[in-house]
């Protein structure tokens, strides 16, 4: 049960079409069903929080995915796997013809209805080409949101040039997912470039003292630009899905005030609102 068919049931209530404990009994049980054995959907995910319950397809067997989603598009939520393994996808695009697999990002998305206009802008950016995989789970996630999402890849620190030649392109973001291995860097240098929240995601690229991807989240976490929060290695869902919802956020309110920049809370003028405030060592 989405916000929609909530609206619906209270509207036959008020009607006379149901009575009350009816409706009553409708909600109660409606939050949730059991999928086979082994899954218990969350169906008021998307009323709570906005957006549909998202599965996790690492350690779920394909017949299990496919159960799921088929619950899901039964209430007519959308479906978007993360972690899906190559013998899955080509069996998920067979049950789901209308679906969307990106392989490169281990990603299979059923859109659901027509969610309206796209309302704003995420940009996600990557050290390296190595950094894709990450990055593309980061882009499906956020176009869930309907916003739009773009990519920019390769212009890590080891050639900051590349970078410095998108940075107009980078300023008209509301959001920024910067993702990069190795010592990762990145994020900081743009943080220090813009005036928007970036969402920085450590991968697991790297040589041995890399550790995994400690080394790129120590770094990011260490970060002196305060306009960067950062997410799990390899958690390009996460970053992706909390910059689209930040990125829908801000898109609504240009959309309901007809208004471009607005204060930051606590500055003077336009012009402060747009500062990156940095820490002093």
């Amino acid at each position: 049960m989405d916000s929609q068919e909530l609206t619906r049931l209270f509207e036959s209530v008020r009607r006379g079409e149901i009575s009350p404990s009816e409706a009553s009994k409708r909600v109660q049980t409606a939050p949730l069903e059991e999928t086979g054995a082994f899954a218990t959907v969350d169906l008021h995910r998307a009323i709570r929080c906005g957006s549909p319950e998202v599965i996790f397809g690492q350690g779920k067997t394909v017949e299990q995915i496919i159960a799921i989603l088929r619950t899901l598009n039964r209430h007519g939520h959308a479906g978007l796997v993360t972690r899906v393994a190559a013998e899955a996808g080509p069996a998920l695009v067979e049950a789901f013809p209308e679906g969307e697999y990106n392989v490169t990002g281990r990603t299979f998305r059923i859109p659901g209805p027509d969610p309206g206009p796209k309302l704003g802008k995420v940009i996600v950016v990557t050290a390296g080409t190595s950094d894709l995989p990450v990055a593309e789970e980061a882009r499906v996630a956020a176009e869930s949101w309907n916003c739009e999402v773009s990519l920019v890849a390769d212009v890590g620190v080891a050639g900051i040039h590349r970078l410095f030649n998108r940075l107009n392109e980078l300023h008209e973001a509301d959001v920024l997912v910067v993702v990069a291995g190795m010592e990762g860097a990145l994020p900081s240098v743009i943080g220090g470039l813009v005036a928007c929240p970036i969402i920085a995601v450590p991968t697991s690229i790297g040589y041995g003292a890399n550790f995994g991807g400690l080394s790129a989240l120590l770094t990011m976490l260490n970060s002196c630009a305060s306009n960067v929060l950062v997410v799990n290695i390899d958690a390009g869902f996460n970053g992706g899905h909390v910059a689209g919802l930040i990125a829908r956020r801000a898109g609504q309110a240009r959309q309901g005030s007809g208004a471009a920049p607005t204060l930051a809370k606590g500055s003077n003028s336009v012009e402060e609102s747009k500062g990156t405030v940095h820490h002093v060592h």
